[in-house]
């Protein structure tokens, strides 16, 4: 018998789900029957268990790379989901507080370029680098990889080895994870020719934005110190959420509940929503979150920010009986010194929610300085979810015949800018 997710709880208030009961075993039943099918781009709904299988590869693989350059700072190189999906999970899991394991370059511009080189001391022999790429020729990204490389072998030019070696001893700093297939993957095969170590992959059918529980988020939390044993725990509860979300019982389905929540909104004309997470872990899931609702939901008016910071200047918004907003809060159990204080101001941000709009409040466990592993798994897969179920939702309750492949999974538009970009010039090579 299923039962709910011990690491989370959710409460709800201004939603009439008895509205919806009706029609949640054709919800659960449109989503489950996509699941993990090829094409579809719902293979992340496993995920988590295929990699629970894989992480002594993984471990084993930042041991070598550590040891063959005796570099300990590792450089992620990537944008979009290869970049806020491993903030996200290095936030919520307390690893990297000083930023002074991992790194990230997903810049083009000059500036960007001097500033990430003299975090590094302006020694690029210093840092591994994992290069993240499903395609490898992902402009932004090899931008940044080809000049790394190049000023990796002038590095070692400079310690007097020839060109042949300073290529080698290069090639030792290089990790990547793209296209296990070498003929879709530029990446790969540069990886392959140029003796890089290992193998890590983007998985197919798991876009970026859901790609959280992937090759370069685990290898980046591995490298970064979380145990092994806290990453498995962490992938079980994930996978536990799949079980529960593909669950016809709305009572344990909190993730179709999320979906419900923000349809709901949508049905009854509130085009605006809010969603806020408390505490400086979750300084990144707010740009992870932001672009699972830009690319999935393709929807600029939810607003997701970090309380208290943001919440000043927005409750004028927020408050204004002009507007119409629905709301949601994540904020972590408090065990601490501050949870007198900390309780208060949930309090307050509670009840002026739910006395404005319809409202959800989420509670994630704590262990030191993020959430415990089940709460970083559960959390970060119930978005997901989630997400797609609002597209569901919404489309079975106005009678529309859903796509082929949902749209909240894919991300036709990018290639708008991205056909702008043939032609443009990067140093030694060019893009195409």
């Amino acid at each position: 018998m299923l039962t709910k997710n011990s690491s989370l709880k959710t409460t709800f208030t201004g939603v009439d789900f008895s509205k919806y009961s009706s029609k949640v075993s054709e919800i659960v039943k449109e989503f489950s029957s996509r699941a993990n099918q090829p094409g579809k781009f719902l293979n992340w709904v496993n995920l988590p268990q295929e990699q629970i299988k894989r992480l002594d590869s993984i471990y084993n693989l930042v041991s070598e790379l550590k040891s063959q350059t005796g570099a300990e700072k590792l450089c992620v190189m990537g944008i979009g989901g290869s970049k806020h999906t491993v903030e996200h999970m290095l936030g919520i899991n307390g690893l990297n507080i000083n930023g002074d394991k991992i790194y990230f370059y997903s810049d083009v511009d000059s500036i960007s370029l001097a500033r990430f080189l003299s975090r590094l001391n302006n020694d690029v022999l210093s840092s591994n680098y994992l290069i993240a790429s499903k395609s490898g020729s992902t402009f932004e990204t090899k931008d940044g990889f080809l000049r790394i490389q190049k000023m990796l072998e002038e590095a070692y030019l400079a310690k007097g080895q020839s060109e042949v070696e300073a290529k080698k001893s290069a090639s030792r700093h290089f990790i990547a994870v793209t296209d296990k297939n070498a003929e879709k993957s530029e990446l790969r095969r540069t990886s392959d020719s140029d003796g890089w170590l290992g193998d890590l992959y983007i998985h197919d059918d798991v876009g970026g934005r859901f790609s959280a529980f992937d090759d370069h988020a685990l290898f980046t939390l591995a490298y970064a110190g979380m145990g092994k044993e806290d990453m498995k725990i962490m992938l079980e509860s994930a996978q536990e959420i799949s079980s529960l979300s593909l669950s016809d019982d709305l009572e344990i389905n909190d993730a179709l509940k999320e979906g419900i929540f923000w349809a709901d909104a949508k049905l009854n004309g509130i085009e605006a929503s809010v969603h806020q997470y408390m505490g400086s872990m979750f300084e990144n899931t707010v740009y992870w979150h932001a672009q699972m609702q830009n690319e999935s939901v393709k929807d600029t008016l939810k607003q997701i920010a970090k309380v208290p910071d943001a919440m000043h200047h927005s409750a004028e918004a927020h408050f204004n009986p002009a507007n119409k907003f629905v709301f949601a809060l994540t904020v972590p159990v408090d065990k601490g010194v501050c949870s007198e204080n900390a309780e208060a101001y949930i309090g307050a941000l509670t009840k002026s929610y739910e006395s404005t709009g319809a409202f959800f409040k989420e509670y994630v466990e704590t262990s030191k300085l993020g959430l415990t592993p089940e709460a970083a798994g559960a959390l970060t897969q119930l978005r997901a979810y989630a997400t797609v179920y609002q597209e569901i939702v919404e489309a079975i309750m106005q009678n529309r015949t859903l796509p082929e492949v949902l749209d909240s999974v894919l991300q036709p538009h990018v290639e708008f800018y991205k056909k702008n970009l043939k032609g443009g010039v990067v140093i030694p090579g060019r893009i195409s």
